[in-house]
Protein backbone atom coordinates (compact mmCIF):
# COMPACT_ATOMS: atom_id res chain seq x y z
CA UNK A 1 0.00 0.00 0.00
CA UNK A 2 1.54 3.42 -0.83
CA UNK A 3 -0.44 6.39 0.37
CA UNK A 4 -2.27 9.26 -1.79
CA UNK A 5 -1.81 12.41 -0.21
CA UNK A 6 -1.37 11.08 3.12
CA UNK A 7 -4.34 8.17 3.38
CA UNK A 8 -2.75 4.66 2.44
CA UNK A 9 -4.48 3.30 -0.26
CA UNK A 10 -4.78 0.06 -2.32
CA UNK A 11 -6.17 -1.07 -5.67
CA UNK A 12 -5.91 -4.54 -7.29
CA UNK A 13 -5.23 -2.96 -10.72
CA UNK A 14 -3.92 0.17 -12.60
CA UNK A 15 -6.31 2.50 -14.42
CA UNK A 16 -5.39 1.46 -17.69
CA UNK A 17 -5.99 -1.35 -19.85
CA UNK A 18 -9.33 -2.98 -19.80
CA UNK A 19 -10.02 -1.05 -16.24
CA UNK A 20 -11.27 2.33 -17.81
CA UNK A 21 -13.83 0.76 -19.22
CA UNK A 22 -15.26 -1.10 -16.85
CA UNK A 23 -14.97 2.02 -14.39
CA UNK A 24 -17.05 3.86 -16.77
CA UNK A 25 -19.32 1.66 -17.59
CA UNK A 26 -20.37 1.90 -13.67
CA UNK A 27 -20.20 4.95 -13.36
CA UNK A 28 -21.84 6.48 -16.40
CA UNK A 29 -23.91 3.68 -18.57
CA UNK A 30 -25.56 2.24 -15.36
CA UNK A 31 -23.75 -1.28 -15.40
CA UNK A 32 -24.11 -1.74 -11.87
CA UNK A 33 -23.10 -5.38 -12.19
CA UNK A 34 -19.33 -4.68 -12.80
CA UNK A 35 -19.69 -2.84 -8.93
CA UNK A 36 -19.26 -6.73 -8.35
CA UNK A 37 -16.20 -7.74 -10.61
CA UNK A 38 -14.56 -4.85 -8.97
CA UNK A 39 -15.44 -6.18 -5.40
CA UNK A 40 -14.33 -9.65 -6.05
CA UNK A 41 -10.32 -8.20 -7.42
CA UNK A 42 -10.16 -6.11 -4.71
CA UNK A 43 -11.62 -9.09 -1.82
CA UNK A 44 -9.15 -11.36 -4.17
CA UNK A 45 -6.02 -9.32 -3.77
CA UNK A 46 -6.09 -7.51 -0.71
CA UNK A 47 -3.41 -6.98 1.72
CA UNK A 48 -3.32 -9.16 4.64
CA UNK A 49 -5.29 -7.03 7.37
CA UNK A 50 -6.80 -4.21 4.74
CA UNK A 51 -10.21 -5.15 5.11
CA UNK A 52 -10.66 -4.59 8.67
CA UNK A 53 -13.09 -1.97 9.84
CA UNK A 54 -16.03 -0.12 8.70
CA UNK A 55 -16.28 0.42 4.67
CA UNK A 56 -17.15 3.76 4.02
CA UNK A 57 -18.35 4.44 0.46
CA UNK A 58 -16.59 7.94 -1.22
CA UNK A 59 -19.80 10.35 -1.14
CA UNK A 60 -21.23 11.45 -4.84
CA UNK A 61 -22.25 15.36 -5.18
CA UNK A 62 -26.67 15.14 -4.49
CA UNK A 63 -26.95 16.68 -8.28
CA UNK A 64 -24.70 13.89 -9.18
CA UNK A 65 -26.66 10.99 -7.25
CA UNK A 66 -29.88 12.45 -8.76
CA UNK A 67 -28.87 12.47 -12.11
CA UNK A 68 -26.81 9.18 -11.80
CA UNK A 69 -29.52 7.53 -9.22
CA UNK A 70 -27.14 5.62 -7.47
CA UNK A 71 -23.10 6.23 -6.17
CA UNK A 72 -20.97 3.73 -7.90
CA UNK A 73 -18.38 3.98 -4.61
CA UNK A 74 -21.53 2.72 -2.84
CA UNK A 75 -22.22 -0.21 -5.28
CA UNK A 76 -18.65 -1.24 -4.77
CA UNK A 77 -18.46 -1.23 -1.21
CA UNK A 78 -22.01 -2.88 -1.03
CA UNK A 79 -20.74 -5.60 -3.55
CA UNK A 80 -17.53 -5.74 -1.26
CA UNK A 81 -19.90 -6.22 1.89
CA UNK A 82 -20.98 -9.02 0.82
CA UNK A 83 -17.94 -10.77 0.04
CA UNK A 84 -16.37 -9.55 2.96
CA UNK A 85 -18.98 -9.52 5.76
CA UNK A 86 -17.60 -6.04 6.59
CA UNK A 87 -20.44 -3.22 7.73
CA UNK A 88 -20.98 -0.44 5.22
CA UNK A 89 -21.39 3.07 6.49
CA UNK A 90 -23.06 5.90 5.01
CA UNK A 91 -20.58 8.48 7.57
CA UNK A 92 -19.83 11.32 4.46
CA UNK A 93 -21.62 13.49 2.58
CA UNK A 94 -20.53 16.02 0.16
CA UNK A 95 -21.45 19.55 0.90
CA UNK A 96 -21.42 22.73 -1.43
CA UNK A 97 -20.62 22.56 -5.16
CA UNK A 98 -18.22 20.98 -6.73
CA UNK A 99 -16.21 20.47 -10.20
CA UNK A 100 -16.67 18.13 -12.35
CA UNK A 101 -13.20 15.81 -11.87
CA UNK A 102 -13.48 13.94 -15.43
CA UNK A 103 -11.09 15.29 -17.90
CA UNK A 104 -9.38 17.69 -15.67
CA UNK A 105 -5.66 17.91 -15.35
CA UNK A 106 -4.09 16.86 -11.95
CA UNK A 107 -3.60 20.47 -10.75
CA UNK A 108 -7.04 21.47 -11.26
CA UNK A 109 -8.46 18.32 -9.47
CA UNK A 110 -6.41 19.29 -6.39
CA UNK A 111 -7.27 22.94 -6.30
CA UNK A 112 -11.43 21.61 -7.08
CA UNK A 113 -11.13 19.18 -4.21
CA UNK A 114 -14.35 18.57 -2.66
CA UNK A 115 -16.05 19.73 0.63
CA UNK A 116 -17.05 16.54 2.31
CA UNK A 117 -18.38 16.43 5.85
CA UNK A 118 -19.25 13.58 8.29
CA UNK A 119 -22.63 12.84 8.68
CA UNK A 120 -22.11 10.86 12.18
CA UNK A 121 -19.59 9.95 14.32
CA UNK A 122 -16.92 7.69 12.73
CA UNK A 123 -16.13 4.43 12.96
CA UNK A 124 -12.64 3.64 15.05
CA UNK A 125 -10.93 2.48 11.31
CA UNK A 126 -12.48 3.38 7.83
CA UNK A 127 -11.96 1.58 4.83
CA UNK A 128 -12.73 4.17 2.33
CA UNK A 129 -14.19 2.83 -0.88
CA UNK A 130 -13.98 4.16 -4.68
CA UNK A 131 -13.86 3.21 -7.94
CA UNK A 132 -10.93 4.71 -8.96
CA UNK A 133 -8.20 6.23 -7.36
CA UNK A 134 -6.81 9.41 -9.76
CA UNK A 135 -5.21 12.56 -7.96
CA UNK A 136 -6.34 11.51 -4.09
CA UNK A 137 -7.68 14.65 -3.91
CA UNK A 138 -11.07 13.27 -2.88
CA UNK A 139 -9.81 10.48 -0.14
CA UNK A 140 -7.84 13.56 1.23
CA UNK A 141 -11.15 15.19 1.88
CA UNK A 142 -12.72 12.60 2.78
CA UNK A 143 -9.97 10.97 5.36
CA UNK A 144 -9.87 14.66 6.72
CA UNK A 145 -13.80 14.77 8.04
CA UNK A 146 -13.87 11.15 9.28
CA UNK A 147 -10.59 12.31 11.22
CA UNK A 148 -12.75 15.00 12.29
CA UNK A 149 -15.46 12.83 13.49
CA UNK A 150 -13.42 10.65 15.49
CA UNK A 151 -11.86 7.52 13.35
CA UNK A 152 -8.65 6.42 14.71
CA UNK A 153 -7.15 5.39 11.27
CA UNK A 154 -8.19 5.95 7.31
CA UNK A 155 -7.75 3.67 4.78
CA UNK A 156 -8.69 3.35 0.66
CA UNK A 157 -9.58 0.54 -1.21
CA UNK A 158 -10.52 1.67 -5.09
CA UNK A 159 -10.82 -1.06 -8.08
CA UNK A 160 -8.22 0.88 -9.81
CA UNK A 161 -5.65 3.57 -9.07
CA UNK A 162 -3.46 5.74 -12.27
CA UNK A 163 -0.01 4.53 -12.35
CA UNK A 164 2.09 6.66 -10.34
CA UNK A 165 -0.76 7.63 -7.97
Amino acid sequence: MEPVNGVPAWAPVAYRGPAPALVRGLKFRGARGLAGEMAAAIAAGAPEGLLTGALVPVPLPRSRLRGRGYNQAEAVARALATRTGLPVLESLERTGGQARQTGRGRGARLAGAPSVRARRLGPPRAILVDDVITTGATLAACAEALRAAGTCQVVAVSYARTPGR
